[in-house]
């Protein structure tokens, strides 16, 4: 279940860090792929330092405070995050992410688009299954979140460059049709928080509490 988040970042911190990652040292992206990703891999990333982990701080400080994150993703960690820069007709083919990064297991993927889209053409993230693809070029500040199981890819970059932060979570509930019930129940508590319908509230509560305490781990 992809899911796009429109208000993570405020549009000034979005120019800010998009001004930053501008600024950082980037080298090959095939460093940091698997053995299937690597020969579909052509990008870069943003070489480690300071200057590189005060943007990635950023986006994980605001993605730890923000309530549909939570409701979605469940974060228990992060078993990795980057800065990713596609240009010059660079693109990354269709793969899944890697089940372990850094000793974490990848439970919840996410991409947070920092590049203004009219400034590049392609770049799009194409998921895939067995029935559809689908598109997601967003808005400069936007996310979206998928499991990580999902097989995607990068289009190819045309025009400009693309700049976006990915990352990947280990979740509290690792099983993806467990945490959309559980996102779904999340939806109806706070229709029925804004309603002040107190005993709805309070039946879902109940229901959502005791399935994430069935299903954390």
């Amino acid at each position: 279940m992809p899911l796009v988040i429109s208000d993570l970042l405020t549009p000034a911190t979005v120019q800010v860090l998009h001004e930053a990652a501008l600024a950082l040292p980037f080298e090959d992206g095939s460093k940091t792929a698997g053995r299937t990703a690597r020969g579909v891999k052509d990008n870069q990333q943003a070489a480690p330092g300071r200057d590189t982990d005060a943007v990635l701080d950023k986006v994980k400080a605001a993605m730890l405070s923000h309530p549909v994150v939570q409701a979605a993703a469940y974060p228990r960690g992060f078993a990795g995050m980057l800065v990713s820069r596609t240009q010059g007709g660079g693109q990354y083919g269709d793969h899944v992410d890697n089940a372990l990064m850094a000793g974490g297991r990848t439970d919840v993927s996410f991409t947070l688009f920092l590049s203004d889209p009219e400034s590049y053409d392609g770049g799009a993230l194409t998921m895939a299954d067995r029935v559809e693809e689908r598109q997601f070029k967003l808005d400069q500040g936007e996310m979206v979140l998928y499991p990580s199981t999902t097989l995607h890819r990068v289009e190819p970059v045309t025009r400009g460059a693309r700049l976006v932060v990915v990352g990947w979570i280990t979740s509290w509930v690792q099983d993806a049709a467990r945490r959309e019930v559980l996102f779904d129940l999340w939806q109806a508590l706070s229709a029925a928080e804004a309603a002040g319908d107190a005993a709805q509230v309070q039946t879902l509560s109940k229901a959502r509490s005791n399935l994430l305490r069935m299903w954390a781990q």
